[in-house]
């Protein structure tokens, strides 16, 4: 039988997955069913109706056998399953709420006149119910079928038929309304089935689809957080070569220190010290002095921009800051990478324009497209020009604009030049990921707008809107 049954669509081979299904059918709607129940009781005492114009004089025996069905079990059977301990039962629950009173129904039209002979309509509307209202699969729907057709042709014989001939008419009645409810009932359990086991490899697929996701998305952060680094490493490096310069500088001078002031020493020494040797003593050491002091300060100041900047991308606080300056403190730190390559900055911004944003996301954008234009717009050993221009839209924005005079991105190419892991320098150890970095950033962090405009040959442009304050 089971084996059939699997072969018709109607089982599962596996187990568990047949006790997941069963509890799904029968419980997922019970609110529904419950109310159909009652709906059912209520009908069924109803027809008493029906009884007394059929037989008046047994309409009391009647009513009293539909009343008793109601009370002792459709409505007991109803609020049972709102107790959760018997919601595992709920099959068996609904098989005697059909059964109990399907084959009282035969009992009733023993009392009634003409008896049987009418007996075919209450049993179908019985059928009908059971099997549009009541989640009974079909193993239950024909078990049902078996009791109360036989009980009904049981107790069709004992009674009394003004016409013989009905009793064929009935059974064949109530026959094809049994076939064609357990195809019915069959029918919805297939696509029940199906539909289950369909949202049951959704749901597989969907856990597997958002467990690739996550594995993607941690993917992305860390080529992300690698992107950042690499930028960050190439601030440190060229940070690192300046400061070399002005570190250098003061080391050799203050060596010469030591020489002049041994010099000096021994001419004290000797007491044979000269006016004029003691004065250009002094000159030299305040030469010397102001040469160190230089260096230095060219040096802190070098380290404080650099550590602002790191700063500001290490925590991403959002903070308000003066715009012009920051924006020179941070061109201060990329200025020995493009200074290097024989690149020019020319910086034209407003004094007196605050924003209250993310300096860290501002920086990242800033760095990443002053970066990418060294690596893809200048071919090799060719120096350019990059113009950072900061104008005010109204009150509440701004609109920064990055230019370069490179030869400018193929017609092909700016369609995609946001997508991740585009590249056209992945040769040169590009990943494809600064510009989708920077887009992100623009639109999700620092809530505004950009777009980019390019013209082989003549350069490209890079257009940021952004808000005053961050939303």
């Amino acid at each position: 039988m089971h084996k059939l049954l699997i072969q018709l669509g109607l089982r599962f081979d596996d187990p568990h997955e047949e006790r997941s299904f069963v509890r799904s059918f029968t419980l997922d709607d019970l609110g529904h069913t419950q109310a159909a129940m009652v709906l059912g009781a209520f009908v069924y005492c109803s027809f008493s109706a029906m009884d007394w114009i059929l037989s008046p004089d047994a309409w009391a025996v009647a009513t009293a056998l539909r009343l008793a069905v109601a009370i002792l079990a459709l409505l007991p059977a109803t609020l049972l399953l709102t107790r959760p301990e018997a919601r595992p039962f709920a099959e068996r629950i609904y098989l005697v709420y059909c059964v109990v009173p399907g084959c009282v129904l035969s009992v009733i039209y023993v009392f009634l006149r003409p008896s049987f002979d009418h007996g075919a309509a209450g049993l179908i509307v019985v059928i009908l119910f059971v099997s549009t209202l009541l989640p009974l699969r079909v193993p239950l729907f024909a078990l049902f079928a078996v009791l109360t057709w036989t009980c009904f042709a049981l107790f069709e014989t004992i009674a009394t038929h003004e016409n013989p001939g009905l009793v064929l008419v009935n059974n064949a009645e109530i026959g094809a309304a049994y076939a064609l409810s357990l195809y019915g009932v069959g029918a919805r359990e297939f696509r029940a089935r199906r539909q289950f086991r369909t949202t049951g490899e959704l749901q597989v697929e969907k856990e597997r689809s958002e467990a690739t996701l996550a594995e993607l998305r941690a993917a992305q952060a860390q080529l992300v957080q690698a992107e950042k680094l690499a930028a960050l490493g190439q601030l440190v490096a060229g940070v690192a070569h300046e400061i070399n310069t002005p570190i250098g500088l003061a080391l050799t001078t203050s060596t010469a220190f030591d020489h002049d002031l041994a010099q000096l020493r021994r001419s004290v020494a000797s007491g044979q010290i000269r006016r004029s040797d003691l004065t250009q003593s002094v000159d030299r050491l305040s030469e010397g002095a102001g040469l160190v002091f230089a260096n230095l300060t060219r040096a802190a100041d070098l380290v404080h921009n650099f550590k602002q900047v790191a700063v500001d991308q290490a925590t991403e606080d959002r903070r308000r800051f003066e715009l012009r300056s920051w924006l020179a403190e941070l061109m201060s730190t990329l200025d020995p990478i493009l200074r290097r390559k024989g690149h020019e900055v020319r910086l034209a911004c407003p004094d007196g324009l605050h924003l209250d944003s993310y300096p860290g996301a501002l920086a990242q954008v800033v760095s990443n497209l002053a970066l990418n234009a060294v690596i893809h717009a200048f071919p090799e050993g060719r120096p350019g020009t990059l113009h950072i221009d900061v104008t005010r839209l109204g009150d509440t924005q701004i609109r920064m604009t990055m230019r370069d005079d490179g030869r400018g991105i193929p017609r092909e190419n700016r369609q995609r030049i946001f997508d991740p892991f585009f590249t056209t320098g992945r040769d040169k150890g590009s990943t494809g990921l600064g510009l989708h970095i920077v887009y992100n950033l623009v639109v999700s962090t620092l809530r505004g707008q950009i777009a980019i405009e390019s013209e082989e040959g003549v350069g490209t442009g890079v257009t940021i809107d952004l808000p005053v304050t961050v939303a």
